[in-house]
């Protein structure tokens, strides 16, 4: 399992704490039967930047759609999930540790929730290392 499962893992579990069972948590593709009020987690172009030390920060954006129960008080229905949103996806648990998201943020379009947010975190690659003594030199003098 990569590290964008686990991230997905870690939202999944977050809110399903805080809305229970009765919202359906979906993160492949939905292809009939959508179960509302449900959730979509899905990820936005991830991205990983070097960094010193064999290091690296992986920046990993999600667009978590809210489908809505109710057809008449739609609009409140999706002001109180989006409320609820910001706090219980502050911190999620990714392989243990905590991270905490960022770029908070929430737009509504077609009557559907979409709630931004990022989680980034640093990735440490293993290095291997050669012996000294299996390593070889190749020097070219210029004159």
């Amino acid at each position: 399992m990569g590290l964008g499962s686990d991230v997905i893992d870690g939202i999944s579990v977050c809110l399903s704490e805080e809305f229970g069972d009765e919202y359906t948590i979906y993160s492949e593709e939905i292809k009939q039967g959508l179960k509302e009020p449900c959730f979509f987690i899905f990820p936005l172009n991830p991205s990983q930047t070097p960094m010193p030390a064999a290091r690296y920060e992986r920046k990993n954006p999600f667009d978590i759609h809210y489908f809505p129960k109710s057809r008449y008080e739609r609009n409140s229905e999706i002001e109180n999930v989006a409320d609820r949103l910001y706090t219980a996806l502050e911190y999620i648990t990714v392989n243990g540790d905590m991270v905490r998201g960022t770029n908070f943020h929430y737009e509504v379009v077609d009557g559907v929730l979409h709630f931004f947010v990022s989680y980034n975190l640093f990735v440490i690659r293993q290095v291997q290392k050669t012996p000294m003594e299996q390593m070889q030199e190749d020097t070219k003098m210029k004159g």
